[in-house]
């Protein structure tokens, strides 16, 4: 049972850009205007200083280094097209191109890689600083430069790095961005050169953000302070493969040769390494209750790191699928692509395109797509001969382990071992530098319990340098992740632009070694494949991740990495389509190896199934525009399920039934503008707080909401005298019940089951306990009235989702911690959204926390191989970094409303859309 609980310039756009630059001009000179007449540093802004640092798009520049002339095409949104004659150009133009639209963006981002962020915004960062010190990307990242990496990869690495490097020579901070001039205020900060490794680094910061299922392993956890294991068992489903499809269906693991081989597949018998056996920490389902604090100090310490491209692992999905030719129009395959990534300002994302004037073994690349700013070459997009996007995998690739400390080591198998320390001094702006003493274990595990007095709490405090944390008696924590070991990621990024067929693309892709992504492929012979790449861990038996493992103990050490000839694939399966969207990759009976414990529950991937199905069945041709519109299915698979069961429930208040009365004939479509969208979702959140949220630890709950529960252990009514009051501790974007398809799948297994244990809560002092599943709908359902009423008024007229689902893009650090008058410069919104939670148009809202838009379609390309210029693509914001900008959000509004530009790839159409062209000198 439950607990109880209670309650540019220099371009030359057509009409419509000559407008919005007109906007933007117009807007820029009130703003100046007023925060010269009001803002006590306004002396120091001007017109001419917020414009200093835009790019010139126009005419010539003359850069050292290039062995030929490079033309810089932009069109009128400002993204460039890049024409080259050898790779070593190709890459010094696209630093230059990317540090003239975002090099402030790509400063801070190395600055988080290389845990330095300090240096830039003073002692609210050393915290942060201290936790990404301990994991050392950056040292990781030049491992991987000195070590791994082929010749051409660090001869295209340094090229981009020279290329960045010409466009920071002889520019004061102010030049560059507008963001610098800010900082100007409080810190005499000066950017420094850019190096391959800042490159390499920002790889790190992806796999960090795209982790698999560490937010899950440490939830758990905590859980057990409250709950039974029955009753996380509850919350954590399995995956419902009878009902949701898989990405591989056409294939099996052949264990006499441990390869994955394509075919029909059949249950396999093979080695069971890695098998879900067991539940992680020493086989049990609880942790230890000096660990409760640990975890939750941990957590605290994990919110608070910057996300590159997520939300902190949480939450992060992505649609990734492809059509085989024979179901669409132009009889090539169409491939489409949206990940769902945190929202910031500028875009995650860069658009361009890498031409080679002419293709040679001195020039190898035309490409075009998506790219980080920062990175040199294309990360998802298209080439000449192949197309590819990517989604999250969701494969178990980190681990937490419990360290017993003894003296100065740590036990391992009876013995104990020293720890690996060394030392990392951290500048401060403005303040005292400071010191701190990083210890791993002898697998290279840092220890990130001591980054956080919370983590640290019993056993035996070591003897370290007066530099180290103060240790405290109790287990450490250590993590173990593959990113934290150098591989060949970089590598990859090159040879799968160049790809030309799919044994090139699956070869390269054998490199992509972290982040594992499910990569999706097709070309223009008319081919689609799936590959799943990625170093991930073997477990030894009875230890499937899911649970924090004794660090004391050697059976719980991985045994090593799946290898792969034995990771899933498919090519031009019969089916004639393949769809990820971050579900099941293959069918555990017909497959030897845990991947992971936590997949998404295919909500998405399955409506896309379905879709896709629907128009075959009917005899259609699939287009680039049903594409499209597959990726701005708004359909909520929660309310099909919930809806008819609030219809049934007779509500006595009148106000109440007005609302009810919204979802009668409603196609469970959420629009923005829907009224029913809004109750519904509103209901939904209320049945989780009230079934489930309630229940959950504080340490889950949302940071301020505070609640009296009785003392754990204990049964029955709340007692009075007992009760206790405890408030969340969580951030509201970060809490759960967050209301995902994991939700989604624990309401469906129990919803028949009208007097199910979780459909208890407690009286308050305006409503009676509810004991029955339609007693808490009908609450749930009076709650969301009301809270309606409190947020968009009484009339319920005057009610739509997108009043209460809005997106705010937040520019990076100083749009969310800067001044008012500087947030207001730097930050746009908000945006009226459709879609939803674990909806195909996928704008995730936390439902324990609120309605606002917390990660969304960070792009959305549809790419056309019958015709690539008849490809389509979007992103979230614009080219530029720089604010008031024509391009800095100049396709968000285009964005909000699920429209898609022309994506120009031929020398022909890009000459075309050609608006400004900027030659490169040697």
């Amino acid at each position: 049972m439950p607990p109880n609980t209670t309650a540019s310039s220099g371009q030359k756009p057509g009409k419509s850009g000559r407008k919005k630059g007109r906007k933007a001009r117009l807007f820029l000179i009130v703003l100046v205007l007023a925060i010269v007449g009001g803002v006590a540093f306004g002396a120091y802004w001007s017109i001419s200083t917020v414009r200093a640092s835009f790019p010139q798009t126009k005419g010539s520049i003359t850069l050292d280094g290039l062995s030929g002339p490079v033309d810089v095409k932009r069109d009128s949104y400002g993204i460039p097209q890049i024409y080259a004659s050898s790779d070593e150009d190709l890459f010094m133009a696209q630093g230059f191109v990317q540090a003239q639209d975002r090099f402030y963006e790509m400063d801070v981002r190395r600055h988080m890689t290389s845990g330095r962020l300090s240096e830039m915004f003073g002692k609210g960062q050393v915290k942060n600083d201290e936790f990404l010190r301990t994991m050392g990307w950056d040292r990781v990242a030049k491992k991987e430069y000195d070590t791994k990496l082929s010749a051409s990869t660090k001869k295209y690495l340094q090229a981009y790095a020279k290329g960045v490097n010409a466009y920071l020579k002889g520019k004061d901070g102010k030049d560059i961005s507008l963001e610098y001039a800010a900082l100007g205020f409080t810190n005499d900060y000066t950017p420094q050169a850019w190096t391959p490794v800042d490159s390499v680094a920002w790889l790190k910061a992806m796999a960090w953000d795209l982790r698999g299922n560490m937010q899950e392993e440490i939830d758990r956890s905590l859980m057990t302070s409250r709950l039974g294991p029955k009753q996380i068992a509850d919350l954590y489903p399995d995956y419902p493969y009878s009902r949701n499809k898989t990405i591989v269906q056409e294939g099996q693991y052949d264990a006499a040769t441990q390869t994955y081989v394509q075919g029909s597949g059949s249950t396999t018998t093979g080695s069971t390494t890695g098998s879900t056996a067991g539940t992680g920490l020493a086989g049990n389902t609880t942790a230890p209750s000096s660990l409760q604090s640990q975890l939750s100090g941990l957590y605290d310490v994990l919110d608070n790191v910057p996300t590159a491209v997520g939300v902190n692992g949480n939450g992060i999905g992505s649609n990734s699928w492809v059509v085989s030719g024979k179901y669409t129009i132009t009889n090539k395959p169409l491939l489409a692509n949206d990940p769902h990534l945190s929202a910031s300002l500028p875009s995650v994302w860069y658009q361009m395109g890498l031409h080679c004037t002419s293709i040679s073994s001195k020039c190898q690349y035309d490409v075009s797509g998506y790219t980080f700013a920062g990175m040199p070459g294309v990360v998802i997009g298209h080439n000449q001969d192949i197309a590819w996007g990517m989604t999250n995998s969701g494969a178990d690739v980190t681990d937490l382990y419990l360290e017993k400390i003894t003296g100065e080591g740590y036990e391992y198998d009876s013995k104990v071992l020293p720890f690996t320390t060394r030392k990392e001094t951290i500048k401060v702006a403005g303040g005292v530098s400071k010191t701190i003493v990083v210890r791993e274990t002898e697998d290279g595990m840092p220890l990130l319990s001591d980054r956080d007095d919370e983590l640290v709490k019993v056993g035996k405090k070591a003897t370290v340098d007066s530099g180290a944390p103060d240790r405290g008696d109790g287990y450490a924590i250590a993590l173990r992740w593959t990113a934290l070991d150098p591989g060949n990621s970089m590598d990859a990024v090159f040879e799968i632009d160049k790809a030309s067929d799919w044994s090139e693309f699956r070869k390269a892709s054998a490199s992509f070694d972290v982040p594992s992504q499910n990569l999706v492929y097709a070309d223009t012979k008319g081919h689609i494949g799936y590959q799943l790449p990625g170093r991930i861990p073997t477990r030894a038996s009875g230890d499937d991740g899911s649970l924090p493992s004794p660090g004391w103990d050697s059976k719980y050490k991985w045994t090593g990495y799946i290898k792969q000839a034995e990771l899933p694939y498919e090519y031009d399966p019969k089916r004639g389509y393949i769809v990820t969207a971050n579900q099941a990759v293959v069918d555990k009976s017909k497959y030897p190896y845990t991947l992971t414990t936590d997949w998404g529950y295919g909500t998405r991937s399955q409506r896309i199934t379905d879709l896709i199905e629907s128009k075959i069945k009917g005899g259609g041709k699939i287009s680039t525009d049903d594409m499209r519109q597959m990726q701005l299915d708004n359909s909520s698979e929660i309310a099909k399920l919930i809806v008819p069961k609030l219809l049934k429930i007779d509500v006595k208040d009148k106000n109440v039934r007005e609302a009810q009365k919204l979802l009668e004939g409603w196609d469970y479509t959420q629009d923005s503008d829907s009224a029913a969208a809004a109750y519904f979702n509103a209901t939904w959140r209320n049945i989780l707080k009230l079934a489930f949220g309630n229940k959950l630890p504080k340490e889950l709950r949302v940071k301020g909401q505070c609640l009296w529960v009785d003392p754990v252990n204990t049964t029955g009514p709340a007692d009075e005298d007992q009760s206790v009051r405890e408030c969340g501790q969580r951030e509201a974007d970060q809490a759960q019940p967050d209301g995902g398809d994991r939700w989604f799948e624990v309401v469906r297994n129990i919803i028949d089951d009208e007097n199910n244990d979780w459909w208890q809560s407690p009286k308050t002092r305006t409503d009676r306990a509810t004991d029955t599943r339609d007693e808490l709908f009908g609450r749930a359902m009076k709650d969301a009235r009301w809270e309606l009423t409190a947020k968009l008024g009484k009339d319920i007229d005057t009610w739509s989702w997108g009043r209460l689902h809005r997106l705010f893009l937040k520019n990076q650090t100083l749009g969310t911690d800067g001044p008012a008058f500087l947030k207001y410069m730097l930050n746009r919104g908000p945006w009226k959204l459709s879609g939803g939670e674990a909806t195909v148009n996928a704008t995730g809202w936390n439902a324990a926390g609120g309605y606002g838009a917390v990660w969304v379609p960070s792009m959305r390309m549809v790419v056309n191989l019958g015709d690539l210029d008849k490809s389509k693509w979007i992103n979230l914001s614009g080219a530029s970094g720089h604010a008031y900008s024509a391009h800095y959000t100049d396709q968000t509004d285009k964005w909000a409303k699920g429209e898609l530009l022309p994506w120009a790839f031929s020398e022909k159409a890009v000459a075309d859309k050609t608006s400004d062209t900027l030659v490169l000198k040697p």
